[in-house]
């Protein structure tokens, strides 16, 4: 089975092999190197003009990206850390998710922003971030965070051929290497409904991303709720087989890829939710507090799972201090369900 980098090489070549009209600007992205993580390998060889080496400026990049996405391209941006997308704030939310309204629709934005994110690598508090909830909420931008789960080539390809505003994203370095539904041996995943398009009206990302649901095959019904999106859903698949096995607590995992999209439709009503970004004001907060809005009185127990509040350290040992683990997960599981 492919990797999740294989499969997100093969869709940007199916993507720019079926509309002339995608581009891709980054630093460094020309063959034979590729990319810093070498997702674009093999486009500039294969689609020669299309593929623009650009200067180390990343709200430069983008800006001229934006142009052409207002001029009917269809760019794709490679930032080469996301702790860069810092830089590209002012271009992606004072302007480019704006265009459309300001200009009363006549103009879309098909800007797809690809970067990698996260830590765990020793890279550093200036190359180990999780920042996308510093975009998250933004109206216009679509978030969008895919896993191992599913399709996630198929996912970018949609994106890239489909959207009409600008979107986020956001690849976990860690996932790069992982097998495309690796691990799934004794867990079954059922994809939910995907997501639905939403009012443009309301400023929300249309593109419908699919949203993931995973139990243990033959266990009973799950007690815990688990959400967790990126590398972190894959921590938690480990950590919910340890808790099955070790402790019979039977969990349901939840993993969006529209970051934007807080549906989960618990079965439960203890919650925990999952992220490698900081704990204070994140998604998994921000989960909590549409689920307590649609659930009531019904969720009993609620848990957030988070790195601290911490620039990441460089020090492996330190880093680990830092960021959650599956560790992490089962101690948070085990306080929820003896609640």
């Amino acid at each position: 089975m492919p990797t999740v980098l294989e499969s997100l090489n093969a869709a940007l070549h199916r993507a720019f092999a079926a509309d002339e009209r995608v581009l891709l600007l980054g630093e460094d992205v020309l063959d034979p190197y590729g990319g810093a993580f070498k997702v674009t390998r093999g486009l500039s060889t294969a689609f020669p003009g299309r593929v623009l080496t650009t200067p180390i400026s990343e709200a430069g990049i983008v800006g001229v990206a934006a142009g052409m996405a207002l001029r009917g391209y269809r760019p794709v941006v490679e930032i080469m850390f996301g702790d860069f997308v810092t830089l590209i704030a002012d271009q992606i939310i004072n302007h480019a998710a704006k265009f459309r309204w300001m200009y009363n629709d006549q103009v879309h934005v098909p800007l797809i922003l690809r970067t990698p994110m996260g830590g765990r690598r020793g890279y550093g508090p200036t190359h180990s971030q999780t920042l996308e909830k510093l975009f998250i909420g933004t109206p216009g931008l679509g978030v969008v965070a895919p896993t191992h789960f599913g399709d996630p080539g198929g996912l970018l390809e949609q994106i890239i051929l489909e959207t009409q505003d600008p979107v986020l994203f956001v690849e976990n370095k860690l996932l790069y290497l992982l097998p495309v539904n690796g691990g799934m041996e004794e867990l079954e995943l059922q994809p939910v409904t995907a997501q639905k398009a939403k009012n443009r009206e309301q400023g929300r990302f249309s593109i419908p991303c699919p949203l993931y649901r995973i139990t243990v095959k033959g266990a009973p019904a799950p007690t815990l709720t688990m959400a967790a999106y990126g590398f972190m859903a894959e921590l938690a698949r480990q950590a919910m087989l340890k808790l099955a096995y070790e402790d019979e607590i039977f969990i349901e995992l939840f993993i969006p890829t529209d970051l934007t999209d807080f549906n989960l439709h618990l079965s439960t009503s203890r919650l925990l939710v999952i992220e490698e970004g900081t704990l204070t004001l994140g998604w998994g907060a921000e989960i909590v507090a549409r689920a307590a809005e649609v659930l009531g009185s019904r969720l009993k127990i609620v848990r957030r799972l988070a790195a601290r509040d911490l620039p990441v350290p460089a020090s492996g040992p330190l880093e680990a201090m830092v960021l959650p683990g599956v560790d992490d997960i089962i101690q948070a599981a085990r306080a929820a369900e003896a609640l």
